[in-house]
């Protein structure tokens, strides 16, 4: 053999080695650095504005992750419900939770706390660990301050917007990043006037004009203004209006004000549109996603009601919508019992080894949004299969058994209210029977 043939033989073998060492680069820094397909909606409202005195933590889970489930933790101080991904049987991270002392917490990613990235890129590696950390052993907003002054992984690895309330009316956002946090407390007029803080996938303490969801910002805003100020705030409010939002307020379209159907003319549904309409001809039943709340991305939505002061935190409930929220109904889900039984549509099921409800769910929603071809294919779907004049849409069919879950539990709860305490076998009963409403809605077999 030649110098020459060794030599080429020699260069493309180094050539071939550096690709691969690059495209595995690639495929870890995929692995390990969230993209911007992770953004969430959310907010704390202060039990000042709900008619009830009881602070809600809400929010819209938006990621590519798309099998959640709901998993009950008691490795720590404190046992806790939350949800987390379904793909491992332990997982290490939560994504929103509620523990046995009444405290909450959950999160919105951040894209503006740190300097140096690309637009969309984050930084928070660890913010799912350091929730499942929190729950394990905070009890109130000051031991979540604590616990970011001493939490013994330095950098911390975040960068989100963390949530959080206790049983003792706290209710806070904490914007977080590697060694600094900025407090916002709901319940101070000058940070809170109106008795509530909206978070997006930007900071208010980072840098101006960076991140991600000000659209969506400002319609959580826009709706929560007006409720908060008229007692509306509750958590059956929250996932019809906050949740299933598709009004995008810098175009003026709210898509659940029009005729979405396939025709010649984009017509009014019989609600009069306050909010603008599309083109007057040629709609083909095909819109195009843009910056609203509910989104295909959306696969789960939480509003967790705390208790007042001096009430018994084991009251504290997760509604939970596991799946896409748009067809899903909401479930209660409390840390008491938890250790026993919790919704068995809602928790992983070891041998799909996802929730049964979610499963159903995503396959609602990839008829919405069946259009595959290109890598823009996501944000295109048919609202007319959601909801439309005929009532026959998947949205407003799932109302029904929802209304019938939240009826049920709010009689239950009021009972326990008044009592006191969790009766968790009539718990258990409710499960039981949101389990076999839904069941029959989505048609799931055993």
């Amino acid at each position: 053999m030649t110098n020459v043939t060794i030599n080429a033989t020699i260069n493309v073998t180094i050539n071939t080695m550096k690709r691969k060492i690059i495209l595995f680069s690639l495929a870890l820094a995929q692995l390990l650095v969230p993209c911007a397909g992770f953004a969430c909606t959310a907010a704390v409202i202060s039990g000042r504005v709900t008619p009830d005195g009881r602070p809600i933590l809400w929010k819209n889970r938006d990621t590519k992750t798309e099998q959640n489930c709901v998993k009950y933790f008691s490795r720590g101080r404190y046992p806790f419900v939350a949800v987390v991904n379904s793909a491992a049987e332990q997982p290490s991270s939560v994504w929103a939770g509620t523990n046995s002392t009444g405290f909450s917490i959950m999160n919105t990613l951040s894209y503006n706390l740190k300097p140096g990235k690309k637009e969309g890129e984050s930084g928070g590696a660890r913010n799912g660990v350091l929730m499942l950390q929190a729950l394990e052993v905070c009890s109130t907003v000051e031991d979540f301050r604590r616990f970011l002054d001493t939490v013994s992984h330095q950098p911390r690895r975040v960068e989100a917007n963390f949530g959080v309330i206790d049983a003792k009316g706290g209710a806070a956002w904490f914007e977080v990043d590697d060694s600094t946090y900025v407090m916002f407390d709901a319940n101070d007029f000058r940070t809170a006037p109106f008795g509530y803080i909206v978070r997006t996938n930007f900071s208010l303490s980072g840098i101006p004009d960076v991140g991600l969801g000000h659209v969506r910002y400002h319609e959580a805003d826009r709706l929560l203004f007006s409720a908060s100020a008229t007692g509306g705030v509750t958590p059956s409010w929250i996932f019809a209006e906050l949740t299933r939002s598709f009004s995008n307020p810098m175009t003026g379209v709210n898509l659940r004000k029009i005729n979405c159907n396939e025709s010649g003319s984009t017509g009014t549904t019989g609600t009069a549109s306050t909010t603008g309409s599309i083109g007057t001809t040629g709609s083909t039943g095909w819109y195009v996603e843009e910056d609203y709340i509910a989104r295909k991305k959306s696969t789960c939505a939480v509003a967790i009601q705390g208790v007042r002061s001096g009430e018994n935190p084991d009251l504290t409930v997760m509604w939970t919508s596991i799946g896409y929220p748009a067809v899903t109904p909401a479930v209660p889900v409390m840390v008491k019992g938890g250790d026993v039984k919790l919704p068995r549509l809602l928790v992983r099921d070891a041998r799909i080894k996802a929730s049964p409800l979610c499963n159903a769910a995503l396959k609602l929603r990839n008829k919405v949004y069946s259009y595959t071809r290109g890598t823009d294919s996501e944000k295109y779907f048919r609202p007319a299969l959601l909801f439309n004049a005929e009532g026959t849409g998947y949205l407003q069919k799932a109302l029904v058994p929802e209304k019938k879950i939240i009826d049920a539990s709010t009689v239950a709860l009021d009972r326990w209210r008044e009592r006191g305490k969790v009766e968790v076998t009539e718990l258990y009963a409710l499960y039981d029977e949101a389990d076999t409403l839904l069941s029959e809605h989505f048609s799931i077999t055993r």
